[in-house]
């Protein structure tokens, strides 16, 4: 008998679970696929074009067989496949003898045929449990259209069938499993062409060069590769936690951690019956239990999926089972075992709390502390600032820093650096930089090393002012409400007393309010800008956790329709809205506020100072402020007043001029951060921070000279 190329796709037929099947080529066809089917399922697939539909030919259970026929041609049907896994079946066919689909007008091509008795055709195949079927079909029972047509035949013989001579087939040992596609045996005997060989030839004369140039590669060559290796791993994105690999989601197997699982419950099964041991003085099924535990926590140890679990997890598993029957049959008490399970829930939850309260402190208290190199850098600065008499040089033309028809920017912080990295990054994106003037404040103790940052490092031609927050006469308890309460010896108490509520003993909640910055009157100098700059009309305020990566210039000339506040809205469907931020249960809050409203983020704000005098701005604030003495309304921050403040005077602006979230959210579209004007690093991980997501620290760190003097002096390292 000569064998025919078997081949099967049909994308008509949709396999949900293992059908046995017989599948022969069809004359016609231009070219062909490949594919096989492992166990019922379909492994392969056709990756060409063809003139014709494949046949099918498919018994599911108690149905007769099935067809999927073809426009034309001649099926060979024959059993080449029947001893390549246990999950296909053949048919035994005599040789004289094929199927031949009809012509398409319903015209049989044989004599006699409805006098044939039919021929039995025996299907061997395996059901779902894994027995081994056969089953006996007659030809009789075959669709009308399909009749029988002897080979030898010539009528067909002008037909252009892809006929593919298989070579002799050897014996395949059953331990290897080696299922091989048909469609590989086919390349096998296709013979090499020039350009192959060629190609060949050139890769391994590749293959040797590279060999011949590792091997002759000096040392230090070897320690130059060697170097480059270290510095792309540091590099290296350490954020995202996780397995790796090369495949894609859809080829992971779904239950890779089964056994994992599976071991996992083993061990809260083994401690409840050893827990119940104990208490019955059954020690010797106490001590087993207590082994097993041991062996099976061993050979998890810090495994995530099944491959990563020790080599011998398995047999403590089988082993684990045994011991928990041992125990169940001696020990098993329903009501005995709910209790246990029970008590152990609560011991989880509660050690859970423990170190999630742990977790937050030591994140707000690694926020909120200086690194040494950022504490040095003042402080080297302030050495040279007085020990060179810098204190009496002026940093730029003062007859800007009034100058309405240019545009300001008031930036308020104690970090040298991160000022520096706002100031760098609005310049140098500024199309004239020289019509652009910054204003900065600070405190007492960084005013001498921000004048000496900027005095060595002039943003040319912009123009730079720095002032000191306590030079503002008019800045005093007596006009300042904010200023009094943080005076007052209550919220010192709050942050100070270790016995106060707000500690980490008794697991409140409210940590973060804690930070330092809220003791800081710079944090609430952005409600009296009318006051720090008087003679200006409109200035754009600037949190210095920012970077400017656009010119800035156009935001001025937005018509904001009669609002003192310009800024990007923050409400996600039901997040950072009022009721995040207010409380609500508060008549004072709930009668004056809608709890929907959409929150706004300060950072980058464009404030209308003609408007903001008009509606007195700052005596509404003051008003609020007053209200919130006992901390009722609201907690501490500049947030939650400044949405009270400026209730319905806020202009929506476009959320590409500022994206928010590089100080906590791993997941930003990078698209947003490239496309934004303003990138926010609000949040714990800050990019001066080891706290930093390293993916987002690029956009900040490209704006320092890590070459500068004082930034090598202090070891602040990219």
């Amino acid at each position: 008998m000569r064998i025919r190329a078997i081949h099967f796709p049909c994308y008509e037929i949709n396999l949900l679970y293992p059908l046995p099947l017989m599948v022969g080529l069809v004359e016609g066809v231009d070219m062909v696929g490949d594919g096989f089917f492992f166990g019922g399922i379909l492994v392969g697939w056709t990756r060409y074009m063809f003139s014709g539909l494949f046949l099918f030919v498919l018994s599911t259970g108690d149905s007769v067989l099935k067809f999927c026929s073809t426009q034309r041609g001649l099926a060979y049907l024959c059993h080449y496949f029947c001893r390549m896994s246990d999950g296909l079946f053949c048919m035994k066919l005599g040789d004289s003898k094929v199927l031949r689909a009809d012509n398409g007008h319903g015209q049989k091509n044989c004599e006699n045929c409805d006098n044939e008795k039919g021929i039995d055709i025996t299907v061997l195949y395996t059901d779902v449990s894994g027995g081994v079927r056969t089953r006996t079909i007659n030809s009789r029972d075959l669709s009308s259209s399909w009749v029988w047509e002897n080979p030898d035949d010539g009528k067909h013989a002008t037909e252009k069938a892809k006929v593919i001579e298989l070579p002799p087939q050897k014996t395949m040992s059953k331990s290897e499993n080696d299922i091989r596609p048909f469609f590989d045996q086919r390349k096998q005997t296709n013979s090499i062409t020039p350009l192959k060989l060629k190609r060949q030839r050139l890769r391994q004369r590749r293959r040797e060069k590279r060999a011949a140039e590792l091997i002759n590669m000096s040392e230090e060559s070897e320690l130059e590769i060697e170097a480059r290796a270290i510095k792309r791993s540091k590099q290296f994105n350490n954020t995202t936690r996780g397995r790796y690999g090369i495949w894609r989601i859809e080829y992971q197997n779904p239950i890779s951690d089964s056994l994992l699982k599976l071991m996992k419950d083993q061990i809260v099964m083994a401690k409840v019956y050893a827990s119940i041991a104990h208490s019955m003085k059954k020690i010797d099924l106490y001590d087993l239990l207590l082994k097993h535990i041991r062996e099976t926590q061993h050979a998890i140890e810090d495994a995530s999926i099944d491959a990563d679990m020790q080599q011998d997890a398995l047999e403590c598993a089988k082993a684990m089972g045994h011991t928990l029957s041992v125990a169940k049959d001696a020990l098993y008490d329903c009501e005995v075992v709910d209790r246990k399970l029970r008590a152990m829930i609560q011991s989880a939850e509660s050690s859970i709390n423990v170190v999630k309260k742990q977790s937050t402190f030591l994140i707000q208290n690694a926020a909120k502390t200086v690194p040494r190199p950022l504490h040095c850098l003042p402080l080297y600065l302030a050495t040279d600032y007085y020990l060179h008499r810098y204190h009496t040089e002026k940093l730029s033309d003062n007859s800007k820093f009034s100058d309405p028809s240019l545009y300001h920017y008031a930036i308020f912080s104690d970090n040298v650096l991160a000022t520096s990295v706002v100031v760098n990054s609005t310049a140098v994106h500024a199309k004239e930089p020289e019509k652009h003037v910054f204003h900065i404040v600070t405190d007492r103790l960084n005013f001498a090393a921000m004048r000496m940052w900027f005095i060595k490092h002039p943003p040319s031609p912009a123009t730079i002012e720095v002032q000191n927050i306590d030079e503002f006469k008019w800045l005093n308890s007596s006009y300042c409400a904010v200023l009094r309460q943080l005076e007052s010896a209550r919220i010192k108490e709050y942050y100070f007393k270790a016995n106060h509520p707000s500690s980490l003993s008794t697991e409140n909640e409210n940590l973060k309010y804690r930070n330092p910055k809220y003791l800081s009157m710079l944090n609430h100098l952005r409600f009296y800008m009318p006051e720090v700059y008087p003679k200006l009309n409109k200035i754009l305020f600037l949190d210095d956790d920012i970077v400017v990566q656009k010119d800035l210039t156009p935001i001025w000339s937005i018509d904001m329709k009669g609002m003192v506040n310009g800024a990007v809205e923050t409400c996600k469907e039901s997040f950072h809205r009022f009721d995040t931020y207010l409380n609500f249960s508060s008549p004072i809050i709930s009668n004056h506020f809608n709890p929907q409203a959409c929150g706004w983020a300060f950072g980058m704000n464009i404030f209308d100072l003609v408007e903001w005098k008009r509606r007195n701005i700052t005596g509404i604030y003051h008003y609020w402020q007053d209200l919130n003495v006992d901390r009722k309304l609201w907690k501490l921050g500049s947030l939650p007043p400044g949405l009270i403040t400026f209730y319905n005077l806020t202009y929506p602006l476009d959320r590409r001029w500022h994206v928010l979230g590089l100080g906590y959210d791993p997941a930003i579209n990078p698209s947003e951060i490239e496309n934004a004007a303003v990138i926010h690093y609000n949040g714990n991980y800050k990019p001066w921070l080891d706290l930093a997501i390293i993916k987002y620290k690029m956009y900040w760190s490209k704006f320092v000279n890590y070459n500068d003097p004082y930034v090598q002096f202090c070891s602040i390292a990219q």
